[in-house]
């Protein structure tokens, strides 16, 4: 097992691929611990009892992690109930779509508060007891929209952006010290917001795709799996796409 006896926390857990996450690591044999809005909060009895209906006791703990008081609080509670984390894997995110030209300013500063900056506010309290015990593994879900863009989605398209360049610079730093940092860039992944859409846009999105099919949220798990493997060791400031094909650089 990739991580046994590891203790994995998964910001935006409960989410489509935050969950797939979640339970690969756990049957991996890592101790998991989800995180979810504070507005999620009354869904996550339900959702732990799904996860242990598989097999997987995975613990949940609420918290804000778009602001820097609410990621060190989160990360800090996560420390005293359950220990340092060993592995981290950045899940969290929003869409507040909008072309340039109707953008406003609370669109752009959501979607770049709860998907790029949340990404150091929930390191930062952990990153000095990954460096001191000489092991980490820190892995951030960006998107195929970060690395080409998207029509209507420069605010999320920047921060998906922000997340590989965040991970290249942090592996520098922790490289000589045991903590690897790489990112994980999705394509199109079949979702509950997915499923939600019109069957003629749906049709359009997968007839770009090579493989002519979405993902599933097991294949962003295996590829996060593989990255937070303890013998994942000289594997550190990579972009590892999973999108079928529908970039390919």
């Amino acid at each position: 097992m990739c991580c046994k006896e590891k203790l994995a926390v998964v910001t935006g857990g409960m989410g489509g691929i935050g969950t797939a996450v979640c339970l690969r690591l756990a049957n991996e044999g890592a101790k998991v611990v989800a995180t979810c809005h504070p507005s999620e909060a009354d869904s996550a009895d339900a959702w732990i009892n799904e996860q242990k209906s598989q097999g997987a006791e995975i613990s949940v703990v609420a918290g804000d992690v778009s602001t820097a008081e609410g990621g060190a609080t989160l990360m800090n509670e996560i420390t005293e109930k359950f220990g340092p984390a060993d592995i981290l894997v950045n899940c969290a995110g929003i869409t507040r779509d909008s072309t340039m030209k109707k953008m406003t300013d609370d669109q752009w500063d959501a979607v770049i508060d709860t998907n790029l900056s949340s990404a150091f506010y929930v390191t930062q309290p952990i990153w000095n007891s990954m460096v001191e015990r000489g092991f980490g593994r820190i892995i951030n879900i960006s998107s195929v929209n970060g690395q080409r863009g998207q029509f209507g989605q420069a605010n999320y398209s920047a921060a998906k952006a922000g997340m590989h360049g965040f991970t290249m610079a942090l592996a520098y730093e922790g490289a000589a010290k045991g903590v690897t940092v790489n990112t994980v860039s999705p394509g199109y992944v079949e979702t509950a917001m997915t499923a939600a859409m019109r069957d003629d846009v749906r049709d359009a999105i997968v007839g770009g795709i090579p493989m002519r099919r979405m993902g599933q949220p097991e294949e962003i798990a295996q590829a996060v799996a593989f990255l937070a493997d303890s013998e994942s060791t000289y594997v550190t400031g990579a972009n590892l796409p999973v999108n079928g094909g529908l970039f390919i650089h």
